[in-house]
Parts: structure tokens; C-alpha cells; sequence
């Protein structure tokens, strides 16, 4: 069975290093926050031309924190998309704080034209709206520079959700580096993955800094005195070691999935009823994900199951329509109709580094057989 995602290889491909990384914490003493942490953060703000990095423990915590150090909170909406994992909309509900949910572009992130009709025709009694929140989905860069300009131009933030698009650029400058600030996950799966989960927030802004390091661990300054209420979110500096292994890797293990995408773009062409990832003038995607659309979905998931090739659905029920969601959570005025077509027609194909050439291959030959 040839795997959808395969953390496991991962580790394989970096054992000796990774173990090291793991023997060198436990020899070292400090299982708590401490110099491992520091140098992962450091290291990762180095990435991502950011100046400052804090780690958390979950992508979804690094949403939570960053939205409590903005002063987000009761009253404020916060626009989003609805084609997400779940954990955007979670986080920003967790704050007390109130979704608004945008449809998608071509690019499956937030439609710039649904955002602005959003804004311009709120409608949300006893909410007022600060925050924008783009998804960089699957790899794929959001349209940034007309995001930034509708933020700008209703005096609102951005925070980058930028949990699947580590490294990606556009119009060459690092997602992550358009709002003041940007949230990542780092989930075992992730193209930066931990062994487990774990999360990290980038800005440039000190002010920001310091309450996310406050607002980690329990709002302390000082230790055991809170200056303010604060969470227990701190990346473990296990999972740091392992990450600044990985992240030695990570522009190799970029350019292996855009080899891989380019692969599947060359032998998927013209495939008839098949439509391919799609790239955003300007960007360069790093392609957590691989999707695919067909309105034969479900039947090409079967017979890719029984050729032996694994398919994720990324996301299979927007979260506005979600039992915990729906009826309740502000829409676009604008609908979102494309996403809900999305979510009947889309296809994540095997894709992580250690795919080899025949695997991806086999898979383009099994979707051949099949449509």
C-alpha cells in the first residue's frame, strides 16, 4: 500500500540525527522550555526571516495565543474560510471571540472578493471585526497582497495561518512575512513535523513576544506569579531537538515535493474529467497537499484503495456545515458556494518526501486506470 502521508519515513530518513537530537535532552537534564527550545526558536525565526519565534505546544495553541496576545477576545469577529481544518475556527471560538467564514478562490484560500463583501456589508450585531485570518491550504499561498490591502484599508490584523505552508513564497516573500503575525503548526504530518504535536508563532513585533511568552506559561513574568491569565502551552524540548534536526532538511524536503508535484502535473495532464492543483501567479507552493477535483471522487478514492495507493480528503465537510458549526457561526454574505463544491470534489494523493519516483508513478497509473 503505497501511503498517503508517512511520518514514520521520516523519522527513518533522519534517525541517527534525531536520535541523537533526542539523547542529547535527556543527557542534558532541562525537560522544560530551556536553551533547546531557545535555539529552535532562533533557528526558526532564522527560516523564516522573522525576528522572533515562541514555541507552543500545538499549531492549534499558536492560533489561540497569538489571537489572546493581539487582545482578541468577546466582541470581536474574526474573519476566516470555512475550508480549513477545523482548528482554525476552534481557536479563534476558544478566544470568545467570533468567526466569520469566507468562501475560497481558485486556489482553495480565502477569496479576496468574499472577504471585501464580507467587510463591507457586516452585519454582525454586537461584533466588530479586527482580525483576518488566511489559510496558506495545502501548500498553496493566499492572495496576500489584496488581503493586506482590505486589512489595511478597514483597520483590521492579520494573522497568518500558516500551518501548511512552511517555506512557501509569493511574488518572493515568505508567507508568514505579509501580517504581524503568523501561526504553524508542526504536527507529525506537517512539512515541518515534530514527533507529535507541537506549534510556533512568528513576529516581528517584541511587544507580541512578550505576551506570548507570558501567555505559554500561565501568564508568568516572574516565575509562579501571573501578571496575567495565561495557559500551560510550552513546546517541549524534545520535540525542539527533533525539529532542529528536521528543519536542517527542510529545503531539501521542499524541493522533493515540488519534484513529486511536477511529476504528477506532467503525468496527470489531460487526464479527462481530472482537474489539477492550480498555481497562483507569483507563488512558489510547497505542497503539504496534492489535490486533485473530480466530480468522481468517491469512485476514484475506491479504486485507488483497491490498486493499493492511500487518498486523504482534505476536508470532507466544510466546518460551517459541521454539526458544531452550522447555523450558527456568520457567513459571507457572498456564500460559499465554491467551497462546498470543494468538498465533494477533492483528492489528496500520496505526498511526502520519501515518495519515490515509481510510487508517484504507480500512482499516476492507477488514476489512469481508473478515470
Amino acid at each position: 500500500m503505497i501511503p498517503q502521508t508517512d511520518p514514520k519515513a521520516a523519522y527513518l530518513a533522519q534517525r541517527a540525527e534525531i536520535d541523537t537530537a533526542i539523547t542529547r535532552v535527556l543527557e542534558g537534564g532541562r525537560y522544560i522550555l530551556g536553551a533547546e527550545v531557545e535555539a529552535f526558536e532562533q533557528e526558526f525565526a532564522a527560516y523564516m526571516g522573522a525576528k522572533n519565534a515562541v514555541g507552543v505546544a500545538s499549531g492549534t495553541d499558536a492560533l489561540i495565543l497569538a489571537l489572546k496576545a493581539l487582545g482578541v477576545g468577546p466582541g470581536d469577529g474574526v474573519v476566516t474560510v470555512s475550508h480549513t481544518a477545523v482548528a482554525t475556527v476552534a481557536a479563534i471560538e476558544l478566544t470568545g471571540a467570533t468567526p466569520i467564514l469566507v468562501d475560497i478562490d481558485d486556489y482553495y484560500t480565502m477569496d479576496v472578493e468574499g472577504l471585501a463583501a464580507t467587510l463591507k456589508g457586516w452585519s454582525v450585531k454586537g461584533v466588530t471585526p479586527k482580525v483576518v485570518i488566511p489559510v496558506h491550504l495545502y501548500g498553496q499561498p493566499a492572495d496576500m497582497r489584496g488581503i493586506m490591502e482590505l486589512a489595511l484599508a478597514h483597520s483590521l490584523i492579520v494573522l497568518e495561518d500558516n500551518s501548511q505552508a512552511h517555506g512557501a513564497t509569493l511574488d518572493g516573500t515568505m508567507v508568514g512575512r505579509f501580517g504581524r503575525i503568523a501561526a504553524y503548526s508542526l504536527y507529525p504530518t506537517k512539512n515541518l513535523g515534530a514527533i507529535g504535536d507541537a506549534g510556533v508563532i512568528a513576529t516581528d513585533d517584541p511587544v507580541l513576544v512578550e505576551a506570548l511568552k507570558a501567555l505559554r506559561e500561565y501568564g508568568w513574568r516572574e516565575r509562579y506569579i501571573s501578571d496575567i491569565a495565561g495557559f500551560n502551552s510550552r513546546l517541549d524540548p524534545l520535540q525542539a531537538a527533533i525539529l532542529r534536526a528536521k528543519l536542517t532538511r527542510l529545503a531539501a524536503d521542499t524541493d522533493r515535493r515540488r519534484a513529486i508535484a511536477a511529476r504528477y502535473d506532467a503525468g496527470l495532464a489531460g487526464v479527462a474529467g481530472l482537474e489539477l492543483p492550480a498555481t497562483r501567479p507569483g507563488a512558489q507552493p510547497v505542497y503539504h497537499q496534492y489535490v486533485v477535483a473530480t466530480d468522481r471522487r468517491d469512485a476514484l478514492q475506491a479504486a485507488l484503495k483497491e490498486a493499493g495507493v492511500g487518498t486523504l480528503i482534505h476536508y470532507p465537510v466544510p466546518v460551517h456545515l459541521q454539526r458544531a458549526y452550522k447555523d450558527r457561526v456568520p457567513l459571507s454574505p457572498a456564500g460559499l458556494a465554491r467551497t462546498e463544491r470543494a468538498a465533494g470534489r477533492i483528492l489528496s494523493l500520496p505526498m511526502f518526501p520519501q515518495l519515490t519516483d515509481a510510487q508517484a508513478d504507480s500512482v499516476i497509473q492507477a488514476i489512469k486506470a481508473s478515470l
